[in-house]
């Protein structure tokens, strides 16, 4: 219940500011975790980013208005965020299907998206395989792109598929630490809670103790953290899934939190068909 309430509690810091600039690390606060864990609970929950939910929330209100009141169509495309009239016009036409002037019309079809509200679901018939780890102070060695939240999935495909044909592989492959617990090749989800909240940094990556990593390569480092582990059956498909599980189902019912570090994801050698997804914690 407490899950619930902090995520309800963040879309009633969304709602009550939906006509200002929203803060998106006051809604993750409200939400007790990072900018980057909320967007990416937020979106694999709903099935939409968090801020095609604002600007449908946006566009859907200006929609009332403009049937309900005698409102300037360039006072509300100030109200509601937008630089100019065209700009909002082309957004509520899109969403819409019709302009704003139209929308004032009896009889003209709009769209209507709702206030989000989180409620507690019965789930968790297919078991989690995750354990509990403690790792000490480790780093990572490897190439950093920058991805967009709204099309991750695709993009990080991209990524895997040029660096299989660019030999990007074998690279890694020469700088892993051998016998870490963090096996396989990585994919390091970082930087989400800082700059542009609408993209984070993925690294592709292994563990590594070189100092100084070679060129048009990026070195992080981990301090001692507590790790959630999660086991995903098949393919590298299997990762999105569990993904998904964590925020639904696992973190929810869990005695632990999501702790500000990257999340990463250990892809293993394919005869082992399974990955991991990594995850730091703390306890509640």
């Amino acid at each position: 219940m407490d899950w619930v309430e902090r995520m309800n509690q963040a879309i009633s810091y969304i709602e009550d500011h939906i006509t200002e600039e929203i803060d998106y690390e006051a809604a993750a606060k409200a939400a007790c975790c990072s900018v980057y864990h909320f967007q990416r609970m937020f979106s694999f929950i709903t099935d939409v980013s968090l801020s095609e939910y604002i600007r449908r929330r946006r566009l859907s209100l200006a929609a009332y208005e403009l049937q309900n009141s005698n409102i300037k169509v360039i006072d509300l495309a100030l109200k509601y965020g937008y630089d100019s009239p065209e700009a909002f016009t082309r957004a509520f036409q899109n969403l819409h299907g019709t302009t704003p002037t139209a929308a004032r019309n009896l009889g003209t079809k709009l769209k209507a998206y709702s206030r989000l509200s989180f409620q507690i679901s019965i789930k968790g018939v297919v078991g989690m395989n995750y354990r509990i780890e403690e790792l000490g102070r480790f780093s990572i060695v490897g190439v950093q792109h920058r991805v967009n939240n709204s099309d991750s999935f695709n993009m990080i495909s991209n990524l895997w598929n040029n660096a299989a044909r660019d030999g990007g592989f074998e690279e890694l492959w020469a700088i892993q630490q051998p016998n870490h617990k963090l096996r396989g090749l990585l994919g390091v989800c970082a930087d989400g809670d800082h700059g542009n909240h609408e993209e984070f940094h993925y690294i592709l990556s292994v563990t590594s103790e070189l100092r100084l990593p070679p060129e048009r390569m990026v070195r992080r480092e981990f301090p001692e953290s507590v790790w959630a582990v999660f086991e995903a059956d098949g393919g590298p498909e299997g990762i999105v899934e569990i993904w998904k599980r964590l925020y639904t189902e696992w973190l929810p019912d869990s005695a632990y939190e999501l702790a500000d570090l990257p999340a990463v994801e250990c892809y293993l050698p394919p005869e082992e068909n399974r990955n991991e997804l990594w995850i730091a914690v703390i306890k509640k």
